[in-house]
């Protein structure tokens, strides 16, 4: 099976997980700053999901370029991830309406644990069905530091939420601003295969 019915799946299903979380953002009801001030843990938790829901469709779109075949185990994957980025219009809004108090912020961090955790199921799907001698199996390599550090740092900022949720939002935007540059590995991977 070819991955144009994934990637088109894929993509459609992110865009409705973004709008979803736009039309989460109430439209206050007075004309004055102070009804826009009210909104700004709202507004900051939707920055933040956008931000992490753009990256994993951007290096979800650069991994797929390394996929020559789907199959079954990759389709399931697949809708592992698009499970648990499609909870993210949920755990924003509660995180944004409760001005990021403890449980929100930790049930917001499993929430981004489990999209690194089936982002790394669908990759090893992909590479498992394609080989180790694969394009993406190449890009990766035997140690993924910087796929492996979200799990770390997604971790420490569950149990940081119920002592410091400052300290939980912090650790969850620098992962953020780490994934913001692409995983430039696959390009550079298939850039060299195809010379």
């Amino acid at each position: 099976m070819g991955k144009t019915r994934l990637e088109a799946f894929s993509d459609g299903v992110i865009a409705i997980i973004i709008t979803i979380m736009v039309l989460e953002m109430k439209v206050p009801h007075d004309a004055e700053w102070s009804g826009l001030v009210k909104l700004w843990p709202v507004f900051l938790s939707y920055v933040l999901s956008f931000v992490n829901v753009g990256i994993y469709w951007n290096n979800h779109h650069h991994m797929l370029h390394a996929v020559q075949k789907v199959d079954g185990a990759m389709l399931w994957a697949n809708l592992h991830l698009l499970f648990w980025l499609s909870l993210m219009p949920f755990t924003t809004g509660w995180m944004g309406e409760n001005h990021f108090a403890p449980l929100p912020m930790a049930i917001y961090g499993v929430d981004l644990l489990m999209c690194a955790v089936s982002y790394k199921i669908l990759q090893r799907c992909i590479i498992g069905s394609h080989g180790s001698d694969s394009a993406l199996a190449k890009a990766i390599g035997s140690t993924d530091w910087k796929g492996n550090i979200p799990f770390v740092v997604y971790s420490a900022g569950i149990v940081a939420s119920f002592w410091s949720p400052i300290a939980a939002a912090l650790l969850y935007v620098s992962i953020a601003l780490m994934w913001l540059i692409p995983d430039r590995r696959i390009e550079r991977t298939l850039g060299s295969e195809h010379e």
